[in-house]
């Protein structure tokens, strides 16, 4: 038995998934990206993560990811400040062919009780960024990095540059050419980078 999802951010990052999770690259219809999750890292730091949203005129790349049921725990803990959405495989498409997902696809979206825009108090993490861009890098090139910065939105919540001290469970070594394209893109975006406090 396996469960199928839709990952959009952290988890297109191949390097974050479990070792018997498979991965395919393509696009769900209807959806956008949103920094619109909000909550306390064990640490006491304030984080601001993403989340998606319907929109019918959206499109957002990311990865149908298929492991084990035995990994849904796991991956439910990892996303603890969301819900489950099922029945997206119409919205989806692989990007080596036009087949949907499976009719099981689901989706992590906001709970409402962390439903908010991040702030000063709950930034992004820069070392979370990383990751994310990092994973988009990793499938579609500097391609994918305009991709997730042109179509997400919420791009006014502050980043926290904790990258050479990553507040981030899953935080990622980035080699220097991926390190270099991430920081382009993000200067020409105009992100508001902040210093740690």
């Amino acid at each position: 038995m396996t469960i199928t999802y839709f990952g959009y951010g952290s988890l297109v990052n191949l390097d974050t998934l479990p070792p018997k999770a498979d991965a395919t690259p393509g696009r769900l219809k209807g959806w956008v990206r949103e920094w619109r999750v909000c909550g306390e890292g064990s640490e006491g730091q304030g984080r601001c993560a993403l989340s998606i949203r319907e929109d019918p005129g959206k499109e957002i790349w990311g990865v149908m990811v298929r492991e084990p049921r035995t990994g849904l725990e796991e991956l439910e803990r990892r996303e603890k400040r969301y819900r489950k959405v099922g029945s997206l495989g119409v919205s989806f498409r692989c990007d080596t062919a036009q087949d949907e997902g499976p009719g099981d696809l689901f989706v992590f979206v906001a709970a409402p009780e962390h439903y908010r825009w991040g702030t000063e108090t709950h930034p992004i993490l820069q070392s979370y960024l990383d990751c994310v861009l990092a994973g988009f890098y990793r499938l579609w090139g500097k391609d994918g990095i305009e991709h997730f910065l042109e179509t997400t939105e919420g791009w006014h919540v502050p980043v926290l540059k904790d990258r050479h001290a990553p507040v981030y469970p899953r935080a990622v070594t980035l080699d220097e050419q991926v390190r270099d394209a991430i920081d382009m893109a993000t200067k020409s975006h105009g992100l508001n980078f902040i210093g740690p406090r």
